[in-house]
Order: C-alpha cells, then sequence, then structure tokens
C-alpha cells in the first residue's frame, strides 16, 4: 500500500517530527486539512502497514520502513520544488506541483532531473542556456 494517501501522510509526519521532534493526530489533521477523526483512521492503516506506531490520545512515531520511505518522498518533492523554482516557478506554486509530481515520476527521471538541478546549482559558470531561457520566460521570444 504506497498510494499518493500513503505518501502524503508519511510526508507530512516526516516533516512535523523534524520540525516538533513528535507528531499528533491534531498536527497531521492541520497539515492536511483534514480531520482528526480522517486521519485517526488513517493511523490504524499505516500501522497496520509497519510504517507508523501509534496509541490512540498519544503521538505517532515512523517506524524504520516508514521512516525510509518518507525520507525518499519528501526528497523528491524537494528536488522537483527547488527544480521549478530555479526555473522560474514562484515557490508556493512550485511547492504544489511538486507535490503532484512526485507521487507519479518514474526512478529514472528522478535521478536525472536531480543531476540537472546539481548541475544549474553547482556549475560555477552560469550556464549559456539558461539566460537565454530567462530571457524567453520574460520577453517571450528567442535572445
Amino acid at each position: 500500500m504506497s498510494s499518493q494517501s500513503v505518501e502524503d501522510y508519511l510526508e507530512s509526519i516526516y516533516r512535523i517530527i523534524e520540525k516538533k521532534g513528535y507528531a499528533r493526530t491534531t498536527d497531521l489533521a492541520k497539515a492536511l486539512n483534514l480531520t482528526p477523526s480522517s486521519v485517526t483512521g488513517m493511523f490504524k492503516k499505516l500501522a497496520d502497514e509497519g510504517y507508523v506506531n501509534y496509541e490512540k490520545y498519544g503521538g505517532i512515531t515512523l517506524t524504520e520502513k516508514g521512516r525510509l520511505l518518507a525520507h525518499k518522498i519528501d526528497g523528491r518533492h524537494k528536488t522537483l520544488s527547488r527544480l521549478l523554482m530555479v526555473l522560474g516557478v514562484p515557490e508556493e506554486i512550485a511547492d504544489e506541483d511538486a507535490c503532484r509530481i512526485e507521487h507519479n515520476v518514474s526512478k529514472k527521471t528522478m535521478d536525472v532531473l536531480k543531476k540537472l538541478l546539481e548541475f544549474m546549482q553547482h556549475c560555477k559558470l552560469h550556464p549559456e542556456w539558461m539566460k537565454h531561457f530567462e530571457h524567453y520566460l520574460e520577453k517571450g521570444t528567442c535572445p
């Protein structure tokens, strides 16, 4: 069971734990804009699948299996979001689009996109094609 919904939950749990050190039902309900009862139902499913440790009225922790998958999803999201921002997409839109894309992109494509982002961010010389692309974005014509 690794549906988009499961991945969204695991990524949100991961981010909340990274930020606060723990996660509770109310934290997830707020992050995912859901009711606490909906979140509780999913926590039970995630626990049954071995992704989380969940105690009613307590916090939730990721199992090793859940942490590894959440870390992978979060990494895809961050890479896609950064790449879109480098290409000129506003941060809020880049974040929303990365969330949609991260669930459907193949590992091979993700590896290539990650390498492209690394190249674009770490190349000492600003690539000439990037200057042309920025001009095209701004003017709508090729320089």
